[in-house]
């Protein structure tokens, strides 16, 4: 009986140790599951960014090749450029001495154009496509900068009477210059406030203080002129006007005189 008890009792003893024993096997497996799979990301995290990083490097690559080397390349194969020289046996050429001749008269035909639009006076030139001026004194550009220009809209009454508000194109003169100017309304900007147009003669048609401190006329009610908007400046907004900010139109002013030439285009 005592034997039986004794193995009895040294058999639990086998079976809690096997079972601890099994416990840590267990848990074991399970950190090394976990490695596993923490590996098993850094994998799929490491091959998804190769194929993240590829693409751009080619792409990389590729421009710098296209920017870079096939110029260079280019430059390679067209060789040496072309070298001017000075050959007596051409000079005696009839054919090619009649193509100078003409190429000569050419240049001092459009050398002649060139000083009748650029003199020795001082000229402006209105560039209405990019809203920006450009001021020439003795040939020399002295300064330019941003205006406004036309803007190309169209005014419409039920009578039928319409204003396209645009920039004259051309070659156009000072024909006056004022300083405080005044503004005689016309009877589109009262038909645009949705007023009556009062007559010719009526001092509601003048109005001060909207045309800067200068004023310079080029016909048919066309002029160089300041704003009060000066934040449209460099935009087409204009009833035909070109406006200029205020330190622009005060050099403007005092470099054109009456007959300076003005070009618009």
């Amino acid at each position: 009986m005592e034997e039986n008890i004794k193995n009895e009792g040294q058999s639990s003893e086998i079976e809690k140790s096997s079972g601890d024993d099994s416990g840590k096997d267990n848990a074991g497996s399970g950190q090394v599951s976990k490695e596993t799979q923490t590996g098993d990301r850094l994998k799929k995290i490491f091959h998804i960014s190769l194929l993240i990083l590829i693409p751009i490097l080619a792409i990389f690559f590729f421009l710098t090749f296209i920017l870079y080397f096939v110029p260079v390349l280019q430059e390679l194969k067209s060789g040496p450029g072309t070298e001017i020289s000075s050959n007596p046996e051409l000079k005696k050429d009839a054919g090619y001495n009649k193509q100078i001749g003409a190429l000569v008269k050419d240049i001092q035909r459009l050398s002649r154009k060139y000083n009748t639009y650029s003199t020795g006076q001082s000229y402006i030139v209105i560039n209405t496509t990019e809203n920006r001026f450009y001021l020439y004194k003795n040939k020399k550009l002295i300064r330019e900068g941003s205006c406004s220009t036309g803007s190309y809209k169209k005014l419409l009454t039920a009578e039928g009477r319409s204003w396209t508000f645009k920039t004259p194109r051309g070659k156009f003169t000072i024909q006056g210059k004022r300083t405080n100017p005044a503004w005689h309304k016309p009877d589109w900007a009262f038909i645009e406030e949705g007023v009556p147009v009062p007559p010719k003669d009526s001092p509601l048609r003048w109005e001060a203080g909207v045309l800067g401190d200068y004023a310079m006329d080029l016909g048919d009610s066309y002029m160089i002129h300041g704003t009060i908007y000066k934040r449209f400046l460099g935009m087409p907004v204009t009833h035909g006007c070109v406006r200029l900010n205020d330190e622009d139109l005060e050099v403007v002013f005092n470099t054109l005189n009456i007959g300076s030439k003005v070009y618009i285009y």
